[in-house]
């Protein structure tokens, strides 16, 4: 790719030396051969992304393509105008954010953009390249958003897939960033008001900031900042109890317990921990033992349900493919994980805040049974 810099030839940008050398076997070559073309077709794919002619089929086949290209975080990072080209796709839809007015042509175009962001924040040599630049802000706007439609549900829940691949590497500095940005207040509003999925990923973010003391200690300083917290917990609760998600809940209570690690918290939690959380509410939900198999498929159907394929009116069936793709992705990097445990926080929870349990919680009743030694 002559029309790149020196930084950006194949080898230096996927790791690799200098030119393969003529005396391995045909085999190997047959290899090299094929990891040539891949990466001369991501180059290639990624210098078209500063184009505006052919950018959009650049995002599409890069958002489909991006675990196929060893490396393309760095790529992408690295590469003149890219990371600029990216931004330029996300500011242009603001303003069609209020009043509500994005279409659904125009939210895959941006999720695409994001799917290529979420790769670079992924990745372990342009993850802080990425937070020092502030690249996370320019979300914000699509996460403060109330439209419940699907492009807008589809953009916020991609939004929150690049923020969770940040957090899902513990790392302090990530979460303190990401305290300063007020990303908590963000989180919130999409759990009081977005889809299961989406509430379910905002609820992920807020328990991973939590498990970092600094998080902790963030949410735990002051009254306001706690019992925002615990009133939104305490709503999902209530709405659960309407609608089970064993997925959902199992976030929810890690989020309580690590609350209860924190002595003032643990304190108001005696008082203002769900009754449901005490009883047999929710004893059928865990009783269930779930799959992360069983849950990514239930994300799956979601996101099925969510594309409308018919109502999109995409551009043609790539598209339609491509939008799948992005969130089964998400979906499987974030919860593809055996969690056999929800249990047991809970029960954890419950001596650490000493409630007094209620009687469907004594021997043989509520979840007793059905707590694993």
């Amino acid at each position: 790719m002559s029309n790149l810099p020196q930084s950006l030839s194949m080898g230096a940008a996927f790791g690799g030396g200098g030119p393969p050398s003529s005396s391995g076997g045909t085999g190997a070559q047959g290899s090299g051969g094929g990891k040539d073309r891949k990466m001369a077709s991501a180059e290639q794919l990624v210098l078209e992304l500063s184009n505006p002619e052919l950018r959009e089929n650049a995002l599409l086949e890069l958002s489909k393509k991006r675990e196929l290209f060893q490396d393309l975080a760095p790529l992408l990072w690295n590469s003149f105008g890219t990371i600029a080209a990216l931004l330029q796709e996300i500011v242009s839809i603001y303003p069609v954010l209020s009043p509500p007015n994005l279409t659904p042509a125009q939210s895959n175009r941006v999720c695409n953009a994001l799917a290529l962001l979420q790769c670079v924040a992924s990745h372990p040599d342009t993850r802080m390249l990425f937070l020092n630049a502030h690249i996370p802000l320019y979300l914000y706007p699509f996460l403060n958003t109330t439209s419940k439609s699907r492009p807008f549900e589809y953009l916020r829940l991609t939004s929150l897939g690049v923020i969770g691949a940040l957090v899902k590497v513990d790392d302090t500095e990530v979460i303190s960033f990401l305290l300063s940005t007020e990303i908590i207040p963000l989180c919130l509003r999409t759990m009081e008001m977005g889809s299961e999925l989406s509430k379910t990923v905002a609820t992920f973010i807020v328990q991973k900031i939590l498990l970092d003391d600094v998080g902790l200690d963030y949410i735990c300083t002051t009254a306001e900042r706690f019992f925002a917290v615990g009133r939104v917990l305490g709503n999902m609760v209530a709405a659960l109890a309407e609608q089970p998600s064993s997925r959902l809940l199992k976030h929810i209570i890690r989020c309580y317990l690590r609350l209860s690690d924190n002595p003032r918290a643990c304190d108001a939690l005696r008082s203002c921990l769900p009754d449901m959380l005490r009883d047999a509410t929710f004893s059928s939900c865990l009783r269930v033992s779930t799959s992360s198999s069983g849950d990514i498929q239930i994300g799956f159907n979601e996101m099925s349900e969510w594309l409308d394929y018919r109502n999109q009116k995409l551009k043609d069936s790539s598209e339609l493919t491509t939008c799948f793709a992005c969130l089964h992705y998400l979906v499987s990097v974030l919860f593809l994980q055996e969690d056999p445990t929800t249990r047991r926080w809970l029960q954890q929870l419950l001596h650490n805040v000493g409630v007094n349990r209620v009687p469907a919680l004594q021997a043989g009743g509520g979840f007793d049974h059905m707590i694993v030694t």
